[in-house]
């Protein structure tokens, strides 16, 4: 390709992504902010300027730091449950573990199946099946991240070098020799660097969850929305933005000392 066609071609790129830009804020419906907006905004603003500190701690009942709990119980178990589930699909869906196309690929389209349908989606199906409630973040949370971990967990194992493996067979080991000392070692590092950074997004993902009623600290929450209680909100964003940022600052680090 001459260099004035690649030129081109980046023009071309540029005014399709403009076109589609003012395309889709063309679609978009503005509109004004009415009176009712506006006093209702300035009765937000003030309440989360100003946090509900009564409710970090209530000794008769449930408060921010049991919902937290709550949430990061979730998210963790959810965390487990994938962990393990995900594994031997992540060994049916990788291409260097079968001989065969057909089987590493029906392994990689049950894994696209799983992680298509959103947590939310999931959580409301769950919901129904077993009730409102933390059980059912749990069901939601690990069925979701089984296709995700999955997916991750698959091209780790491509990604690994096979020499230990053939040298292995060559020396006459089984398949569970090959698999405890050529294929985990390799990709145990991984695995445990992707769960703690899926652990990160669940904890992000109960909170939604809790909104629609599959238990944690989105239930308080969306309940002081919906009384415009602001003080309240205020003090359960800053609790969700504290405990994401140690969480995140936290799985960092290993990950780091992991990899």
């Amino acid at each position: 390709m001459s260099p004035a066609a690649g030129r081109w071609g980046w023009v071309a790129g540029i005014a399709a992504a403009v076109l589609l830009v003012a395309w889709s804020v063309k679609g978009l419906e503005f509109q004004g902010i009415q009176e009712t907006a506006k006093v209702m905004s300035k009765a937000m603003i003030k309440g989360l300027l100003h946090p509900d500190w009564k409710y970090v701690w209530l000794p008769e009942g449930e408060d921010l730091i049991r919902n937290l709990l709550m949430t990061l119980s979730i998210s963790y178990l959810g965390n487990i449950v994938s962990m393990i589930v995900c594994i031997p699909l992540a060994f049916w869906a990788a291409a260097n573990m079968s001989r065969s196309r057909l089987v590493s690929g029906s392994g990689k389209i049950v894994l696209s199946v799983i992680r298509t349908v959103p947590e939310v989606i999931m959580a409301i199906i769950f919901i129904k099946a077993v009730g409102p409630g933390a059980y059912a973040g749990v069901l939601a949370l690990g069925v979701h991240s089984v296709g995700m971990l999955g997916k991750l967990y698959a091209e780790a194992i491509e990604n690994m070098d096979m020499g230990p493996i053939e040298a292995l067979t060559a020396c006459g080991a089984n398949r569970w020799q090959t698999l405890a000392f050529a294929i985990i070692p390799q990709v145990l590092p991984d695995f445990m660097s992707y769960a703690l950074y899926r652990f990160e997004i669940n904890v992000r993902s109960a909170t939604l969850l809790g909104i629609i009623g599959a238990g944690g600290i989105g239930t308080p929450l969306i309940f002081a929305i919906n009384g415009y209680s602001w003080p309240r909100v205020g003090i359960i964003l800053l609790g969700i933005i504290v405990t994401v940022s140690i969480i995140d600052y936290i799985s960092g680090s290993l990950r780091r000392r992991i990899v």
